[in-house]
């Protein structure tokens, strides 16, 4: 189905009402992203929300784009100067940190005296991820959230007609879904691109487990945390995870799941696309995605696990020549009309009510179940100066405890016992 939204549907008074600021007009609006973020944006499938701003405001985007790493590294040097001509810049979640806050201008009085249009609708763990220090810097714009992915023809061949209900049935799938195929492909139950803190993050949720808690707490060592590394042991131990598990990427997993190589598999759900894609996959239209199932222990907790999302936001940098300006372009991008358009032209939508729309749901499959998993979703850890070296470290436990050479009692312990003095509280 080819989606098209008339101009006047899609760029109308909505657009209009966010973007109009004071004493708009003048130089291009000088926006610092990532390519993904001026594509959306501007793309042509649901509309141009950079034009729609443009037509409204008196003032042009100028889009900048850069690759994550020198995107993050010139938006910081930007910001450092004594001022900048960048108007607004895109941050990712991992970089809101207590020591960057202050590179960024506090977001809360702008809304008190210009709110964006029914903040109430943006999904709060977005709202909340951008947050340090108990500071607002950044409003969400593009999300991804973790989902489980299942080959249905596979689960069909082992006598299992429907999605698993609860994480239990995610393992119990899993080691019944280990086996040799007909043609040969030897299948394992679940996949993922490691056992790096993000993905394991995913199971133990399962059991609204965290690794380090939004206030820098370490609390690998508790009940959730162990039971996911438990399980990922007893599943590698059945066969039913890679033996090679250390050495799998994102790619990998996209390949083995195209091949059936993989009966489930944890990763973003717009993998969705790539998995079902024709003239890549061996099974088109069999691949469905889910939220993370909660533990049967969950039951009147929650609906679905609370796994991991991903996300990037809008900033204003403390030195911006024109914040009234920069506001009022983020609050035309957060509007509804403009979410709309950008998740029609793929991105991922930050707002509930955007699921709703039908062209949504007829363009995005899973895009309910999406919506499950955003409405209590939340970062898997809060953003500090020491958080790849933690990471590293629990990379290492983690993989000794699956593959045996700890118990994951003794791992994860030795994950608090090195973490905790990296901590902001403790540093």
């Amino acid at each position: 189905m080819t989606i098209r939204i008339t101009r006047r549907a899609a760029l109308g008074a909505g657009f209009a009402a966010a973007a109009r600021p004071s004493a708009a007009q003048g130089a291009a609006l000088n926006v610092l992203a990532h390519r993904v973020h001026q594509n959306v944006a501007t793309g042509a499938q649901g509309g141009n929300v950079s034009d729609a701003f443009a037509r409204a405001s008196g003032t042009a985007v100028q889009w900048t784009s850069f690759d994550t790493g020198p995107l993050w590294e010139r938006l910081q040097r930007e910001a450092s100067l004594p001022s900048t001509t960048i108007d607004v810049g895109f941050v990712l979640n991992t970089m809101v940190s207590p020591r960057t806050v202050q590179l960024f201008e506090p977001l809360e009085p702008y809304l008190g005296r210009e709110p964006i249009e029914d903040q109430a609708d943006v999904f709060p763990g977005l709202v909340d991820g951008m947050k340090a220090a108990g500071t607002l810097i950044g409003m969400p714009m593009r999300h991804a959230s973790s989902g489980l992915h299942y080959n249905a023809e596979i689960l069909a061949e082992r006598g299992i007609t429907r999605a698993p209900r609860t994480i239990e049935e995610v393992f119990d799938f899993a080691r019944r879904c280990t086996y040799r195929r007909g043609d040969g492909t030897p299948v394992v139950g679940l996949l993922m691109p490691g056992v790096t803190y993000p993905n394991v993050i995913d199971l133990a949720r399962a059991w609204d487990g965290d690794f380090i808690t939004p206030d820098f707490r370490c609390v690998a060592d508790q009940p959730p945390m162990l039971n996911a590394i438990r399980a990922l042991r007893e599943l590698w131990q059945a066969g039913a995870f890679p033996r090679n598990f250390a050495a799998i990427q994102s790619e990998d997993v996209n390949t083995w799941v195209q091949q059936g190589r993989a009966a489930m598999a944890l990763n973003s759900m717009g993998r969705n696309r790539i998995y079902n894609d024709p003239a890549r996959s061996r099974f088109p239209g069999r691949i469905e995605t889910i939220a993370v199932p909660a533990s049967e222990t969950m039951r009147g907790r929650f609906e679905v696990a609370p796994a991991k999302v991903e996300f990037w936001g809008m900033v204003i940098p403390r030195n911006a020549r024109r914040k009234d300006l920069s506001w009022a372009f983020i609050r035309h991008v957060m509007s509804k009309p403009s979410t709309l358009a950008m998740a029609l032209n793929g991105n991922g939508p930050v707002r509930n009510s955007t699921y709703e729309d039908p062209r949504m749901r007829e363009s995005l499959p899973y895009a309910e179940e999406e919506r499950r998993v955003l409405r209590v979703a939340r970062v898997p850890l809060p953003a500090f100066d020491e958080a790849p070296r933690a990471g590293d470290i629990f990379k290492e436990e983690a993989e000794a405890a699956v593959l045996g050479l700890k118990t994951p009692e003794a791992a994860m312990a030795s994950v608090v016992q090195r973490v905790t003095p990296l901590l902001p509280r403790n540093s």
